[in-house]
């Protein structure tokens, strides 16, 4: 961030926060392998999918770096990677048009969705769209009252795996909601140990995140028992018969959350967990990439 010039290209990629976007990107995978493996694999819809989830992200990322400014959040004494209102790198106004643009891009590709794939996408598109202005965001910032934990599980997982599928197939299939269990434990792990790394600066700003509300031993078993669950879901996936056993690659790409799960449970300084939230952010994303390539054999 000290490098970055006020108001430049890297101002805006800065705030777009690429290191979150796996969590966007996983779950679209997931769901295009498991189409692929039901022969119904579409190359527009599934494109289309991916950019929508990917300008949603995005959008998301510029409408809390404004809420939580504005708010109070974000101050001088941050713990994670500034965010651009705070450090001066973009004003309030263009953060907000930023998300603004995001959303309306992800609203244009959603057109060509909608009519792939008719009113249910166009409900999961403004559902979306409403839960990222309305997290940080709003009269009622859902994300300040511990409920942004669920919110991230349910749209970043059996929504996003079940929505990709659904329109390249126009059916919704218990499998993909299965894999969305996966996918989504990993999207809300990354919340986790952002909020477990933010539970004294929130406290003290108001945000009462559910890590707030349990504090950090418990937060650390929530951390756990999400990698349980991503871990856990392709062999049940494979025992019931639903998918081929190629799938359980994805379960050994939970390895890579090994290093950010020892952090989690020994560090010190909160600090510390900034590469741990990075890490799980991979995590989320290689979990996809290898369950897709797992429905390929």
């Amino acid at each position: 961030m000290a490098s970055v010039t006020p108001g430049s290209a890297g101002a805006w990629i800065a705030g777009a926060r690429l290191r979150t976007l796996p969590a966007a990107v996983g779950p679209v995978l997931a769901g295009g392998g498991l189409a692929w493996k039901d022969g119904g694999f579409a190359a527009a819809p599934f494109l289309a999918a991916l950019v929508a989830a990917l300008l949603i992200q995005i959008g998301t990322n510029f409408a809390n770096d404004y809420s939580d400014f504005a708010r109070g959040a974000d101050t001088a004494d941050r713990l994670g990677t500034p965010r651009v209102t705070q450090a001066g790198l973009l004003t309030a106004a263009a953060v907000r048009l930023g998300a603004a643009v995001s959303f309306a891009l992800a609203v244009a590709v959603g057109i060509y969705l909608a009519l792939v794939g008719g009113w249910p996408v166009v409900w999961i598109g403004v559902g979306s769209i409403l839960l990222a202005v309305c997290y940080t965001g709003g009269p009622w910032p859902y994300g300040y009252h511990g409920l942004g934990d669920l919110a991230v599980f349910i749209l970043f997982g059996p929504v996003a795996v079940a929505g990709t599928h659904y329109v390249q197939l126009s059916r919704w299939a218990p499998e993909a909601l299965l894999a969305g269990l996966g996918a989504g434990a990993l999207a809300t792990a990354i919340l986790v140990v952002n909020n477990l790394r933010d539970i004294a600066t929130d406290a003290a700003a108001g945000k009462r995140t559910l890590a707030v509300r349990i504090g950090p031993s418990a937060t650390r078993v929530q951390y756990s028992l999400l990698v349980a669950v991503a871990i856990a879901v392709p062999p049940i996936g494979v025992m019931v018969g639903w998918w081929p056993p190629g799938t359980l690659l994805a379960s050994g790409a939970v390895l890579l959350a090994v290093a950010p799960l020892r952090v989690v449970w020994t560090y010190e300084d909160p600090r510390s967990l900034n590469p741990a939230l990075a890490a799980t952010a991979r995590t989320t994303g290689a979990y996809g990439l290898l369950f897709a390539v797992g429905c390929l054999w």
